[in-house]
């Protein structure tokens, strides 16, 4: 072989050398690109969706939770299309009988943690009940207040017809209270199931005052004339609200709880005049 053949055969054989080393790298470089990509695609397709919350969610709550839950409702039902919230207000003892009872239900809200221990003693509740607002006491009299009630005192009155919860009742229960702070006595003329059956009969005007709250007074507008009275700072209440342990729509149950406990919730529970826990 001449020297100039073995110049050009190893000239070849540079170039192929560079030719196999370009290959390799760009198979490589592929490689890496479609490793890159795959993950991406994985990740994207395995990103779960929030789930679209329907059906109806029944909610236990205490009577006078009726106005600002009834708002909520109507806020939840607008943020949730395909779903229903549907009530059962009343006395918080009554309701509490009704959940250890069987009665289908995804939420209680109660008046008093007292009356939530009827439902968690029974473990029908999923976790631990949370405080979401308090609520004081306040007289209920006839608007313009013509037997001109003052204080708590001032229903002991002979002549005078109040009413009161039934001592079962948190309202009652709170009214007890109070009434054993101030070392007053009184019998009133009846003992109604709930608060609303209580300040009923003020509005009726079957009654000349009542000790009710204060979300119950504002709620009735010019129908009634709240008064204040230092003794119920010794008897508020707190309000408990969980999801229950058979509730048939459950993640409704937390949805509605959620909104309750939101920034939204909160206001409209503080305008109806309940307190922050």
């Amino acid at each position: 072989m001449t020297r100039s053949a073995r110049r050009t055969r190893r000239m070849l054989q540079v170039a192929g050398a560079g030719v196999a080393a370009l290959l390799a790298l760009s198979a490589c470089s592929s490689s890496d690109d479609s490793s890159d990509a795959s993950p991406k695609s994985d990740k994207s397709a395995s990103s779960p969706a929030s789930p679209k919350l329907s059906g109806t969610v029944t909610v236990f709550a205490a009577a006078s939770l009726k106005e600002s839950f009834t708002t909520l409702g109507k806020e939840f039902e607008k943020q949730h299309p395909g779903t229903k919230v549907s009530f059962n207000f009343g006395g918080s003892d009554t309701l509490a009988a009704s959940i250890t009872g069987g009665a289908p239900a995804d939420v209680f809200a109660a008046a008093s943690p007292k009356t939530m221990a009827i439902v968690t003693d029974k473990q029908d509740a999923v976790g631990t009940p949370v405080t979401f607002v308090r609520n004081q006491l306040e007289i209920a009299t006839l608007p313009g207040n013509p037997h001109k009630v003052a204080s708590l005192k001032d229903l002991t009155k002979s002549g005078l017809k109040v009413v009161l919860c039934d001592k079962t009742v948190p309202c009652g229960a709170a009214a007890q209270k109070a009434l054993e702070a101030s070392k007053l006595k009184l019998t009133p003329a009846s003992y109604e199931e709930d608060v609303k059956s209580a300040l009923n009969k003020v509005v009726l005007k079957e009654a000349d005052g009542a000790v009710v709250y204060k979300t119950d007074v504002k709620a009735a507008g010019d129908k009634v004339e709240g008064v204040e009275f230092p003794e119920s700072a010794k008897a508020i209440n707190d309000y408990p609200i969980t999801v229950l342990k058979d509730a048939p729509n459950a993640e409704a149950a937390k949805a509605f709880i959620a909104l309750v406990e939101s920034a939204e919730g909160r206001q409209v529970l503080t305008q109806a005049g309940f307190l922050k826990p």
